[in-house]
């Protein structure tokens, strides 16, 4: 049985959260759209690994042993979990027990798969959002044929060996009856129909493979590793079936200027001892534009300073936006000419630096105590 857990790397105590996310990294890997064409048998094992995992009833049938998947498991009170007799011949004949027991055919017309791809984005587009291009290769209605199949427009025609069943039975004597065995006819591929005049550019399927360009709107808000949806731009179906939905992942750049924290965004600039001393004023640079940030004299190392309204939207509420908060990294002087150093030494005496003790304490203390630039500029202003 296959280990479905492995299949999405992850442990047997895993939540379903965990599950998701590692369903979610491993399809965007693996997808078809995204990989090549040559994983889409492990797209599909991690598909049916994520089916199995995420239903609760179907992930405790598999921690007990029991594959839920596997068509000979169920409950049925019926010989070996089979609803009847019949069901038995089925499985080993392919067809009913002294019966057709087919079914019709196969419609030409096929709704589309959903299609994967990723996009990475800048950390701007997520505060406000905005429409980002997304290239991909996907499958779309033959211009040829407008999806039809045929190269002059002609209706398919029924097929002369199953004659519109699309199915083709087999009779055999034996011991217990006459058996009949009910596969696909080989003529149609199951349709019922022929076309005998197929278009030469899609071959008679009604779409071919080309590369698009998806315009995406991003919600001002976005949050990295989201999801999103867009209904009907997946990939177009046999016979020019409906297209499939396009699932897009976001991904956020790192920005050289701000991290992100939910809705705030940071900064940290390095100002000389004199600013935090003496208090000043200057500006940084915003997705706004230029904003003044004032400097409280007496600032200490990683004091923080908050400007209003200029982070990130709110995802759910586009007329709420969080702050940008600013770090300050205070520069300490060195390499003091004689002046500089006698200027300090002053400050160092009338403090009485030299007698000072310092506290210890396992967590930060806040400001208990006034900083070293507080007491600085005191000293400065006396």
């Amino acid at each position: 049985m296959t280990d479905y857990y492995k299949v999405l790397g992850v442990d047997r105590s895993a939540s379903q959260d965990e599950i998701k996310k590692a369903y979610r990294k491993m399809s965007r890997k693996y997808h078809p759209d995204i990989a090549g064409q040559e994983f889409e048998e492990k797209f599909k094992e991690v598909n049916t690994a994520y089916e199995v995992l995420s239903d609760t009833d179907k992930r405790q049938m598999y921690d007990q042993g029991v594959d839920p998947l596997n068509p000979q498991t169920g409950y049925s009170s019926s010989a070996g979990g089979f609803d009847d007799m019949s069901d038995i011949f089925s499985t080993f004949f392919g067809g009913a027990f002294g019966s057709a027991g087919s079914s019709g055919p196969i419609p030409r017309t096929q709704p589309g798969r959903d299609s994967l791809t990723s996009v990475a984005i800048d950390l701007e587009k997520a505060v406000f959002g905005g429409v980002q291009n997304v290239d991909i290769r996907t499958w779309s209605v033959c211009p040829d044929c407008s999806g039809s199949g045929t190269a002059d427009g002609a209706e398919p025609v029924t097929c002369p060996q199953c004659h519109g069943s699309g199915n083709v039975q087999t009779v055999r004597r034996t011991l217990l009856g006459q058996m009949v065995s009910t596969q696909p006819c080989d003529r149609c591929q199951g349709h019922g129909t022929i076309i005998e005049n197929p278009c030469h550019t899609c071959n008679g399927h009604g779409r071919v493979r080309i590369q698009r360009t998806v315009g995406v709107n991003i919600p001002a808000g976005v949050k990295d590793e989201t999801r999103l949806r867009l209904s009907g731009q997946g990939e177009v179906g046999e016979g020019g079936g409906p297209a499939g939905d396009l699932y897009v992942d976001i991904s956020i750049k790192p920005d050289k200027r701000f991290t992100r924290r939910d809705d705030d965004l940071h900064c940290w600039i390095t100002v000389p001892m004199t600013w935090a001393v003496l208090g000043h004023e200057t500006s940084i640079d915003t997705f706004d534009g230029p904003q003044t940030v004032h400097i409280p004299a007496g600032s200490q190392q990683e004091s923080t300073i908050s400007l209003d309204n200029l982070g990130v939207t709110n995802l759910k509420d586009s007329g709420k936006r969080g702050k940008i908060i600013v770090h300050l990294m205070i520069s300490i002087p060195n390499g003091l000419d004689s002046a500089q150093k006698k200027l300090m030494e002053d400050f160092a005496r009338k403090q009485k630096d030299d007698d000072y003790s310092p506290s210890q304490s396992s967590q930060p203390r806040g400001k208990e105590q006034k900083g070293f630039f507080d007491r600085l500029r005191h000293a400065f202003s006396a």
